[in-house]
């Protein structure tokens, strides 16, 4: 189907499929199951991955014995280690330095958040996604 799409829109989503990719991967590689599901947004210097049902069947089941608490901090361990990976995954999908990265997971709704603050808009076949 044609479109009068600029080219720029379709790479950018392009990078935003890579990106929830790359969350999506890294995840799975430390806890052994990755999200289902995984949508990454991109505005200006803003990149935010939002996974939903990231939690393991045991961890499904200390949630449901009301050990909220111990699974928030079981996952929050495991997003710190993640960090450098997931850094260097984006500034190489992105060409631009990830100045500040924030992490956090909604045990209850098992939903994730991974932020990353760049240096500037990412470099897309050169130039700069729209937004």
């Amino acid at each position: 189907m044609a479109t009068d799409e600029p080219q720029t829109e379709r790479t950018s989503g392009a990078l935003s499929a890579d990106i929830s990719r790359l969350v999506v991967g890294t995840v799975a590689d430390y806890t052994g199951r990755g999200p289902t599901k995984a949508r990454t947004t991109i505005r200006e210097d803003t990149v935010i991955c939002v996974t939903q049902d990231n939690l393991t069947k045991a961890e499904r089941r200390l949630v449901a014995e009301g050990e909220t608490e111990l699974v928030i901090t079981i996952r929050r361990k495991f997003q710190s280690t993640m960090r450098e990976e997931l850094i260097g995954g984006v500034e190489r999908l992105t060409g631009r330095r990830v100045v500040s990265f924030m992490s956090d997971h909604d045990a209850d709704h098992d939903y994730a958040a991974e932020v990353f603050i760049l240096e500037g808009p990412p470099i897309v076949d050169g130039r700069r996604p729209p937004g």
